[in-house]
């Protein structure tokens, strides 16, 4: 039996069970067209969402930055990305972004896709941009300590995929979603 067309069930409340300074959980029940009742949570969205942003320069080389994540308690490798300030677009969020952890801005940003992790229960959305033409111009950022930038050749993916601190899906989905677009762009 599929769903596609289907109705979504009906909401029949949604009350917080828990907040934070981040999160807030909620719980949402709902009513299936089956008339199964089920109270779901889920973590509510804080604000508009994030970008996570793909630097690519002429040379074919993506920059990377390592900084520490407190989810996991290391130093992780990743790409730049923030969340979007209210009222702020997407592509803007992603330069100044980019302006703000590695000191370059785009001329060309092309947004790719966007992602949800997890969405039974969380709502939260990347939005994910590829920034190219990229020119010195750095912001000051917001992070407790300086980030370091690595520079990676995109045709060189399989060995960046083998580091033990590369392991943000989101980063890993929007690097081969950045190879895929380039590769059909240069066969046209």
């Amino acid at each position: 039996m599929t769903h596609g067309d289907d109705e979504p069930p009906r909401v029949l409340h949604e009350r917080t069970l828990a907040s934070t300074r981040l999160f807030r959980v909620e719980g949402v029940g709902l009513r299936f067209a089956n008339g199964t009742e089920v109270e779901f949570e889920r973590i509510a969205p804080r604000g508009a969402g994030a970008v996570l942003v793909v630097p690519l320069h002429e040379d074919g080389r993506v920059s990377l930055v390592r900084e520490y994540a407190a989810g996991t308690g290391r130093y992780e490798l990743g790409l730049p990305k923030g969340r979007l300030e209210m009222d702020e677009a997407v592509l803007d969020a992603a330069n100044r972004e980019l302006r703000e952890e590695i000191g370059y801005a785009a001329q060309r940003l092309t947004r790719l896709r966007t992602l949800t992790l997890a969405p039974g229960y969380l709502s939260h959305s990347t939005h994910i941009v590829l920034a190219e033409s990229l020119t010195p111009d750095p912001l000051p950022g917001d992070e407790p300590e300086a980030l370091e930038v690595v520079h990676w050749p995109l045709d060189a993916l399989e060995t960046l995929l083998s580091r033990e601190d590369l392991t943000e899906a989101r980063s890993i989905a929007a690097l081969f979603m950045t190879r895929c677009h380039v590769q059909e762009r240069d066969t046209v």
